[in-house]
């Protein structure tokens, strides 16, 4: 069997991911379609709207054959180590091919750009450290360094074309034995925040979520299956994951910590633990501190990161243990339909790394940030909702 990867968060699962799973599994030609799949808190350090579990139950009933879980080490990350998690996984997993939405839409675009930065590393590095000095944010500097060495096809403003970049960077310097495709993104803009398609932005369905009526204004931007597990979630719970949510819970962590303690963790980088403790007293929601620490060094997102690391108590010591990896020590199976059964009873005598299919004693250890992070991202849950949804962790995985 043929097995094509894609690297989602799918939050929530909307009509421009199963075109994603669509186009992805006709060009690459697969029987089996494996997603890796960011688990409580995401790329963008936010926590996702509702947990892993009910989010992964949507893709296998929407096209998605085997569902595995990125750890979170990989997931709260700049691009290039959430590229080094997600592509690893899916190699690990013996994928042939990975596609990609960009909204560049050219995957030459990509590889030529890959072999002008592999012979114009040394110049890119003096011009981004250049453009910092400038007072350039990160991203910023990153573009406008690009752009001198004369990448000029790709916008790396834009955050699927980023993303896209670091996977095939991951892919062409590791030779792994994978094809990487790209299809363009369609209708709504990344960060669009009114839904005016029936491919709607994940930001825009979100925003219709936490301050409308959702079960009138996003139904037409969601499949079924989307739908259902949403409606599951909220019934259950009463309760929509967001970063103001937490808030009391981030301010309490911040205020009881010290200055050295915070500097030990992920993120808290350059004595930024001041500028945190400082802002920290006078904030009244999670935007509001955002909006206070941010500069044009730190980019909101870098912040949203620290932040997430912060609440989970993540260490530098900790996370660079794990990035450090040649690849993922585990591979942490969430779901799968009858194709996905088949094609892991194919392959699994060829699996070199360990597949976890829950909680038990035997890997307890390997994943304990994973389920520390999911220990607090249903904190703010009330207590019998806490207790019922994370024996999830311990049950066989999802079988669509």
């Amino acid at each position: 069997m043929k097995a094509c990867g894609v690297i989602v968060e799918y939050n929530p699962f909307h009509y421009g991911h199963k075109y994603h799973i669509e186009k992805a599994k006709k060009i690459s030609n697969a029987d089996c379609m494996i997603a890796v799949m960011s688990g409580s808190f995401l790329q963008r350090g936010e926590p996702a709207i509702v947990d892993k579990f009910h989010r992964a139950k949507a893709a296998l009933s929407s096209g998605i054959d085997i569902l595995l879980e990125l750890p979170y080490h990989y997931s709260v990350q700049s691009s290039d180590l959430f590229a080094k998690g997600t592509v690893s996984t899916l190699n690990e997993i013996g994928v042939k091919s990975i596609c990609f939405g960009s909204e560049s839409g050219s995957i030459k675009s990509f590889i030529e750009g890959y072999q002008l930065l592999k012979n114009e590393q040394h110049q890119f590095d003096h011009y981004v450290q250049y453009f910092l000095t400038k007072g350039n944010s990160f991203p910023a500097a990153n573009q406008k360094a690009f752009e001198a060495i004369g990448l000029k096809h790709i916008d790396m403003v834009q955050p699927n074309n980023i993303l896209g970049f670091s996977y095939v960077k991951q892919i062409l310097n590791n030779q792994y034995p994978i094809e990487p495709q790209t299809i363009k993104r369609i209708k709504n803009d990344f960060h669009e925040k009114v839904i005016t398609n029936k491919i709607a932005s994940a930001t825009s369905i979100r925003k219709e979520l936490t301050e409308a009526d959702w079960t009138k204004s996003v139904t037409d931007a969601l499949p079924t299956p989307s739908i259902e597990q949403l409606k599951n979630y909220y019934e259950h719970t009463e309760t929509w994951h967001h970063w103001e949510a937490y808030f009391s819970l981030l301010r309490y962590r911040i205020l009881s910590m010290s200055l050295s303690q915070l500097a030990l963790i992920q993120g808290v980088d350059e004595g930024l633990e001041h500028r945190v403790k400082k802002t920290i007293i006078n904030a009244k929601n999670f935007q509001d501190w955002m909006n206070s620490l941010k500069s044009k060094r730190y980019t909101e997102v870098r912040l949203q990161r620290m932040a997430t690391h912060i609440l989970t108590n993540t260490t530098k010591k900790e996370s660079n243990a794990f990035t450090r990896l040649s690849t993922v020590p585990y591979l942490r199976l969430l779901g799968m339909t009858e194709t996905g059964q088949t094609y892991l009873n194919q392959i699994k005598k060829r699996l070199e790394t360990p597949l976890i299919s829950n909680l038990s004693a035997k890997y307890a250890s390997l994943i304990n940030t994973d389920e520390k992070a999911l220990q607090v991202y249903y904190s703010i849950l009330a207590p019998e909702n806490q207790i019922q949804l994370r024996k999830q962790e311990f049950q066989l995985p999802i079988l669509n």
